[in-house]
């Protein structure tokens, strides 16, 4: 008897094991979508499996200079994956703080994009969905650096789309051979600056110091040490850099305008019609100065400053998924979709961007092309720019003082000391 129960309740544990084993498996799409909290560990889905949620809609912001490019792309993904795509255009170094507001309260864009050293700040405040599906993918298709710079503690997040750093664009009808120095650059300013008849020899966005890192670094300043990664190591007053910051000022003569005055449609306007000779700003800009100087455009790389090549800010710009969408695999999707070496050559042929995809980088369109070269070489001489959170917190000291500097001619010392003091006050939690 005891031996019929045992038979009896045998058989019925294996018909519930064999209905479990044998039960409907969840899709990707049917996954409930995952909590902000990024912190803790999510099983990785495969790639070959994830869809776009049943009905889901993206919102995606981007920068008015790039939306030619976002427009298209955002085309192609809507016919693959029959997903329509919003663009609102929110400039990139604006939204990790507009993320930080809407993205809970869920008027957050699905998918981001933004330079690499909003990263950390984005990603501490668990804003961001880490790149899981694509890692590899995306580990394997781009450069290191690019990969490096939108990893944040050994987490992978950003689907890399563009590097970025910026060089010396020039009228080849009025500047027959770039110059090698900002000796040069002054020595020529002489010669064509005329302030009555809005003439500038040179002119480039004096108060904002993403374009006026060289003159902190070149001679020996940094923003962080080791690396950008020690914010207690402050360098932008340093030795090396006043004495970049004296150069700095110094080209106040050829360029006497007021940094507020100064504004990129204005450069822009004045560049194009030749009004003025040389510009310094990055490959965004690059379509529309072709547009309006043909064959007369040059790049090079930065004038060097004393004696030393000059060193700029590179960045890496990447998108993100917002931690809060709704539709995690749709976001996912795209932000994959538009990184592809496919999506960085139509970017490049939209707005001239540098890619990052490897492949791309190979390709004719890239190699062929002497304005990307250009911006390449000037590459070499460039650091990326800090990711760690308290990066946020050097802008607007550095960028009222360079006005002081510049616009009051105040000495660099004295401006650079006040803001490095500001820095580190909100470094220390100060409000």
């Amino acid at each position: 008897m005891k031996l019929k129960k045992f038979t009896v309740l045998l058989a019925a544990l294996s018909m519930a094991i064999s209905m479990t084993a044998c039960g409907p498996k969840k899709s990707a799409e049917e996954t409930p979508a995952p909590a902000p909290d990024t912190t803790t560990e999510q099983p990785t889905a495969d790639k070959t499996e994830i869809k776009p949620e049943d009905g889901a809609t993206l919102v995606i912001w981007e920068s008015k200079d790039e939306r030619a490019f976002t427009d298209e792309i955002a085309k192609q993904f809507t016919e693959k994956y029959k997903v329509p795509v919003k663009i609102e255009e929110v400039k990139p170094d604006e939204q990790v703080t507009k993320l930080t507001q809407d993205g809970p309260t869920g008027l957050g864009a699905d998918v981001v994009i933004f330079p690499h050293d909003n990263l950390g700040r984005a990603a501490s405040a668990q804003l961001l969905l880490p790149n899981d599906i694509f890692a590899d993918e995306t580990k394997k298709n781009n450069t290191d650096a690019s990969v490096q710079g939108v990893t944040y503690n050994n987490e992978l997040y950003g689907y890399p789309r563009a590097a970025e750093t910026y060089a010396l664009y020039y009228n080849k009808s009025l500047v027959k051979e770039a110059p090698k120095s900002f000796d040069d650059v002054i020595a020529f300013g002489k010669t064509f600056t005329d302030k009555a008849k809005k003439k500038y020899g040179i002119m480039w966005e004096t108060g904002n110091m993403y374009f006026n890192y060289p003159f902190i670094a070149t001679t020996g300043g940094y923003i962080y040490g080791k690396n950008g990664t020690d914010k207690s190591d402050i360098g932008i007053n340093n030795a090396g850099a006043i004495e970049g910051l004296k150069a700095y000022q110094s080209l106040k003569e050829i360029l006497p305008v007021k940094s507020g005055d100064i504004t990129p449609d204005i450069k822009r306007s004045l560049f194009n019609s030749g009004d003025v000779a040389m510009d310094i700003t990055g490959p965004w800009e690059l379509n529309a100065y072709k547009q309006g100087l043909g064959d007369k455009l040059g790049i090079a790389p930065i004038p060097t400053i004393g004696g030393k090549a000059a060193i700029s800010f590179s960045g890496i710009k990447a998108w993100y998924v917002n931690a809060y969408t709704k539709y995690p695999n749709a976001s996912k999707l795209f932000a994959e979709f538009a990184s592809s070496k496919d999506a960085q050559l139509l970017l490049n042929s939209k707005v001239g961007s540098v890619p990052t995809n490897k492949e791309a980088l190979e390709s004719d369109q890239i190699k062929n092309d002497p304005f990307v070269s250009a911006f390449a070489a000037q590459t070499v001489n460039s650091v990326p720019m800090p990711s760690i959170p308290e990066m946020g917190n050097v802008w607007a000291p550095v960028n009222a003082a360079l006005p002081e500097i510049w616009d009051n001619n105040k000495d660099p010392k004295e401006a650079m000391d006040k803001a490095a003091k500001q820095i580190a006050d909100l470094n220390n939690g100060a409000k």
